[in-house]
Parts: C-alpha cells; sequence; structure tokens
C-alpha cells in the first residue's frame, strides 16, 4: 500500500500519524480511503466544488509534483505527499 505522509497541520486536525498506508491505485481513490481511516481529512485535500485537489495543496508521489491531481496512478509501493504548493512572483 502507498505511504501517505501526512502534513503537521493536518495531524492536528485529524488525530492522524505523520504517515499511514493506505489502499488504493490513484490519488483518488487513496483520498477516499485517508477519508474511511480518518473522518475529516477528505475536507482538507479535496474541493468538492472543483472535483479536484485543494487550491494551493500540491500532491507530490513518488518525489514528482503530480500533473494529473486525482487521477494521479500511484502503486503498492509509492510514497505520497500533500504540501502546501509553493507560488512564487
Amino acid at each position: 500500500m502507498p505511504d501517505v505522509w501526512i502534513p503537521a497541520p493536518m495531524q492536528r486536525i485529524t488525530g492522524a500519524p505523520d504517515r499511514v498506508q493506505v489502499a488504493g491505485a490513484t490519488v483518488r481513490q487513496v483520498i477516499n480511503n485517508l477519508e474511511q481511516l480518518h473522518p475529516g481529512i477528505k475536507e482538507l485535500l479535496y474541493d468538492e466544488e472543483l472535483d479536484d485537489i485543494t487550491p494551493g495543496l500540491a500532491v507530490i508521489v513518488d518525489g514528482d509534483v503530480s500533473q494529473l491531481g486525482l487521477m494521479e496512478r500511484v502503486t503498492d509501493d509509492s510514497e505520497m505527499h500533500f504540501l502546501p504548493a509553493i507560488g512564487g512572483g
């Protein structure tokens, strides 16, 4: 199962540990399964109106920023991070 690293601000809200293993073949499936383990975390990761990752949040899968968002594929040995997106200008 993919390893999902939970950012510190979300750990306080959900009571989740810093890392959990969650089943799923896509980012969407992982988020849905993560919600089953830690109710309330999905609203921090997913924007229902946009049907996408919450704006300002980046999904890193195996060291690469996901360009596919919820459709990004993950494997059993994937490592996922949800991090605030860094903007510049």
